[in-house]
């Protein structure tokens, strides 16, 4: 008997990535996060960290990763794949197809390599083949593009690639059509944390707008 044909999987539902700005105190960031993790479906945290030595950044990290993994989110560092096991994170976000290849040996297999700042198709294609976790589209590096072209390059990788894509939003108004390009994750730049005053009304707001989106089918 001919095998019949199988119905295509419906893609998971996309999910939030909050990216966390650098603040000299780790204690206040973490009181923040501690605020808002619990209002969403977030599945990561970018921990941007300050300018400071090797000792300082990894506990400066361990004062965070509590708040974020007790909550069931992942804690990826912004570079510094050469702290993640000492500072208790889940993994690293490397910029640049160059900085992720090197910092492979520190993080697989066991730590998330996440892979950003791609600056050509080829970059994002290397990438997935050495082993990313997910790549990113639309993170400001000395320059942001166009957004409609960061939209072009999340169609052009959900169309093609299984491996996860990250579309990087810097408003709230960018999250709608990233999900709608086909993003799996919706990275929050800083203007969700910016204002602690403000942050559960965004994140909350961010939320409600990923749910409402039309993602790609």
């Amino acid at each position: 008997m001919a095998k019949q044909p199988q119905e295509p999987q419906p893609r998971p539902s996309p999910r939030l990535y909050l990216v966390a700005p650098p603040v000299e105190h780790p204690t206040e960031l973490r009181g923040d996060l501690d605020g808002v993790l619990g209002l969403a479906d977030i599945a990561a945290v970018l921990l941007r960290l300050p300018q400071a030595g090797e000792r300082t950044l990894i506990d400066y990290a361990k004062v965070i990763a509590p708040v974020v993994q007790d909550k069931g989110v992942a804690l990826i560092l912004d570079s510094h794949p050469d702290i993640v096991a000492q500072a208790g994170a889940d993994g690293a976000h490397l910029t640049g197809i160059e900085a992720f290849i090197a910092a492979l040996d520190n993080l697989k297999p066991q730590r998330i390599a996440g892979a950003g700042g791609l600056r050509s198709r080829h970059d994002a294609m290397i990438a997935a083949e050495r082993g990313a976790d997910y790549v990113m589209f639309g993170e400001a590096n000395g320059g942001r593009p166009q957004f409609a072209a960061i939209l072009e390059r999340v169609v052009w990788w959900a169309e093609l690639f299984e491996l996860p894509c990250v579309g990087y939003a810097e408003n709230l108004d960018e999250i709608a059509p990233l999900v709608s390009a086909g993003a799996d994750f919706v990275a929050l730049g800083a203007f969700a944390l910016s204002d602690p005053n403000g942050a559960s009304a965004i994140i909350q707001a961010a939320a409600e707008l990923l749910s409402a989106a039309e993602p790609m089918k």
